[in-house]
């Protein structure tokens, strides 16, 4: 990774070190407000969390603080404590719902006990097919088979389904090609067996049947267990006496059916060939030989079925001969789903580390809230379950409590952290487009990189904003540094810049309003102040081109080419906007001080678009500032000078000049 000093990744210097020595601690009220809101809507679970056999139940920090920023983004004009509870209630109590045990099938329940398995990420609930009368072609049934019977009068098998989260079951009308595994008594298909299914269309009450039923489809997987005897003897008797190296060209061409059972290695999409849509699974055997199994057009949802590091077993595979087809392989052979292929799965099972919790859960966990209610009460909870993967990265996406810098280490994903901007550019010399951001919070500071499919798509971010990131991923490079990354594309990533949202200065239950004095003694806070416009003689007020994308101003470059300060990127073909760039005093009641700002903030302020102003005389322009005198606002600030410390390339960001502090967000006062 390249820095302008070589500085570490990951800094834990104490905060007397810094800028800002000697300030006051003080609690973060939006920290605050997401301890107040899980102590009132999972009390039970903050009452005895190390209690629960199966590791943490309650809502995790993450999932919290995620939703009340996407209330927040929703209620642009403002929220209150009441708006925000009644969604995390409603949100909370559906997942609840959906997770939770509720009165099922009893072997259901016998089962559940054992069951450590992740959710596939297309995975529906019976109870939700119920409750939306839908379901999507691409929806993946995780189901345990409660019955399996022949309807009266046919020869017509029926499977009655059940899962793990819901309390109703739904009949199945299995497909011919698994009717040999249902025969009684010896059938595969029977009572408490696991399948994965996909690719079902549904058939609704309305069209004919008393309850919904779901019409054959041939993605199913029948998930193997090798700690059960039955399953142990089916997978070494059937599946074991063959091997990639056993496939030959005259077995293939006499007819031999070959029964395998590999390690999944990856899933990848590749490329239309010849109109086709096809999937590649990489299959890796005892030896290490590796075997494609591919799949084509509507057969590509079966990998929505399988995971990596699970074993696949496939029964009567068809063998394709590369040297006889059109595949542009090296491979001899590839293996393809056939209409007598039937396939097995002993599925990777998530295994769990018990995460001890650091000092600084320790220290933080218990809300200020709840330590004026009962000062006496000390940690609750010493260790915690969290989901491994097979590469032993730990899944703190639902982690209890809120992660510092201080308590990364290698082999984290799903990472949340909440903190000040303390630099940010473009990493240049990288193919891709990637940034670099320094974000601090009260245990240290620590580099990210960030990921972007074409280009920033976060709006306006600079130093001094408070950020909340989710989604991230921590690893150890060979330089034995921490890292950090995250990718706009995946799953749980989101990046909200606090400092800019428009609802935070109307969201009195989100902030405390500062005094203007009080910005001396704590530089390193987004400060919600009370003001008007003073000296507006003093006031500067111009228009530049920014890009719309970052807001941050474009520069003409000797070449004549119109480039963004802070993307580097040739703006010819973007979006370039006018904006205002405006410097001003603002003052309460007990002292003033010099901000600047620009984009919406500014427009705000000055109650004029940049056009409108633009189009005005140069008297008018001159004049105009002098009719907003006394005007009250409340107002964002944040400190935008850099901190001097290593890691830092200059002193402040380049739109601030030689004032300190930014007015992200203003709201007029009535």
């Amino acid at each position: 990774m390249a820095f302008s000093n070589g500085g570490s990744l990951m800094e834990t210097d104490n905060h007397k070190k810094r800028e800002g020595e000697g300030e006051d601690e003080e609690e973060d009220p939006f920290l605050a407000f997401i301890e107040y809101a899980r102590s009132v809507i999972s009390p039970e679970e903050d009452e005895d969390p190390s209690g629960n056999e199966e590791g943490y139940n309650g809502a995790g920090w993450s999932w919290i603080a995620s939703r009340i920023l996407k209330t927040c983004i929703s209620y642009s004009s403002g929220v209150t404590a009441a708006i925000l509870l009644s969604y995390l209630s409603q949100a909370w109590s559906e997942q609840r719902r959906v997770g939770g045990s509720k009165k099922r099938p009893e072997i259901i329940d016998q089962m559940k006990r054992k069951h450590r398995r992740a959710k596939l990420p297309n995975t529906v609930t019976i109870d939700s097919i119920y409750e939306k009368n839908f379901l999507s072609l691409s929806s993946v049934l995780e189901a345990v088979v409660v019955d399996a019977h022949v309807l009266p009068g046919t020869n017509i098998y029926m499977l009655t389904l059940g899962d793990y989260w819901s309390s109703n079951t739904i009949d199945l009308y299995l497909h011919r090609r698994y009717y040999d595994l249902v025969d009684p008594p010896n059938g595969i298909l029977k009572k408490a067996r696991e399948i994965f299914l996909t690719g079902c269309y549904l058939r609704t009450a309305k069209e004919g049947c008393g309850s919904p039923r779901l019409l054959p489809t041939e993605y199913l997987v029948i998930l193997l267990d090798e700690d059960l005897d039955d399953d142990a003897i089916l997978i070494g008797a059937q599946f074991c006496s063959d091997s990639f190296s056993s496939i030959s060209h005259d077995g293939v061409k006499n007819g031999v059916s070959y029964s395998l059972i590999e390690s999944i290695s990856s899933l990848e999409i590749l490329e239309q060939c010849g109109g086709l849509q096809r999937k590649q699974i990489t299959l890796v055997d005892n030896d290490g030989v590796k075997l494609r199994f591919l799949l084509w057009n509507e057969q590509v949802i079966l990998a929505n079925l399988i995971s990596v590091g699970s074993m696949l077993a496939l029964d009567r595979p068809y063998i394709a001969i590369a040297a006889e087809s059109a595949l542009e392989t090296s491979d001899e052979f590839c293996l393809e789903y056939g209409t007598a292929t039937q396939l097995y799965l002993v599925p990777f099972v998530q295994h769990e580390e018990q995460v001890c919790l650091s000092s600084t859960q320790n220290r933080t966990q218990g809300s200020k809230l709840h330590a004026a209610a009962d000062p006496t009460q000390g940690p609750k909870v010493s260790q915690v379950s969290l989901p491994c993967d097979s590469q032993g990265s730990i899944d703190f996406s639902n982690y209890p409590f809120q992660l510092f810098v201080a308590d990364l280490h290698g082999k984290m994903t799903g990472i949340s952290l909440y903190g000040v901007v303390r630099d940010v550019f473009r990493e240049r010399e990288t193919a891709g487009v990637i940034f670099l951001l320094k974000l601090e919070d009260s245990t240290g500071s620590i580099w990210a990189k960030l990921h972007f499919s074409q280009s920033w798509s976060l709006g306006r971010v600079s130093v001094g904003h408070t950020a909340y990131i989710s989604g991230l991923t921590c690893s150890k490079t060979k330089q034995d540094r921490f890292e950090l990354s995250w990718c706009e594309t995946d799953d749980g990533a989101y990046f909200i810049n606090l400092s800019c949202l428009p609802a935070l200065v109307n969201s009195s239950c989100l902030h405390k309003l500062s005094r203007l004095s009080d910005l001396s003694s704590r530089r390193n806070s987004m400060h919600i102040c009370r003001v008007w416009i003073d000296q507006v003689d003093h006031c500067h007020v111009t228009t530049r081109f920014s890009h719309a994308p970052c807001g941050h101003f474009v520069k003409e470059m000797p070449s004549g080419a119109v480039e963004c300060s802070f993307c580097h990127c040739d703006c010819d073909s973007e979006v370039v906007m006018r904006a205002f760039y405006l410097k001003l005093t603002l003052a309460d009641k007990n002292t003033k001080i010099f901000a600047w700002c620009t984009g919406q903030t500014a427009m705000e302020l000055l109650q004029i678009s940049p056009d409108e102003f633009y189009e005005l005389s140069e008297d008018e322009q001159v004049m105009y500032p002098s009719s907003l005198e006394n005007e009250r606002f409340i107002v964002a600030l944040v400190n935008c000078k850099r901190l001097a410390v290593h890691g830092s390339r200059d002193s402040q960001t380049p739109e601030a000049d030689a004032v300190s502090w930014e007015i992200t967000r203003a709201l007029k006062c009535e």
